[in-house]
């Protein structure tokens, strides 16, 4: 997955200089509160090096993605597959300077291409809390289906959207 690219993104492995960033980012309830909520500093910096460690043991991760014009961080888009997850996920956060703009489709669509033409995995999904509607609208334009509930560990209830 590093190196995957689209016409104005480009995914890459996370950088310390991308640290600031996710912390602010996860400091915010407005913006942390579907992916895990608010992190202290030290709680963010362990989700980066938990993306990066997922990336060595699977070959795929959330990784970072960038602008490729202006080359700046906008969030990540990828694939979640912890030995706890019930399947593999497709999932997606971005800064909210980035939302609004497309990339979730464009990248959305580079990763689910990714993950089940290249990797063959055998299923995919994205886990939304119900109250996320930006998020399902998305998960819609990149082709999934609505597929009922699921208790999603401690993260608690979570509408499951199938990839076919």
């Amino acid at each position: 997955m590093i190196n995957l690219e689209t016409e104005r993104l480009k995914f890459r492995q996370w950088r310390h200089e991308d640290f600031p960033l996710i912390a602010k980012f996860f400091s915010k309830e407005e913006d942390a509160r579907f992916v895990g909520g608010v992190k202290n500093v030290e709680d963010s910096w362990r989700l980066m090096a938990t993306y990066i460690g997922h990336y060595e043991l699977h070959g795929y991760s959330y990784l970072a993605l960038q602008e490729r014009s202006s080359g700046n961080l906008i969030g990540t888009v990828g694939l979640w597959n912890s030995e706890p997850w019930p399947e593999p996920e497709l999932g997606y956060w971005l800064l909210p300077s980035s939302q609004g703009k497309g990339y979730g489709v464009e990248a959305g669509i580079a990763v689910r291409n990714f993950a089940l033409d290249k990797l063959k995995l055998g299923s995919l999904v994205s886990y939304i809390s119900s109250d996320n509607e930006p998020s399902k609208k998305l998960a819609e334009k990149l082709g999934a289906k609505h597929d009922g509930t699921i208790e999603l560990l401690d993260f608690g209830p979570h509408e499951v959207y199938r990839y076919a």
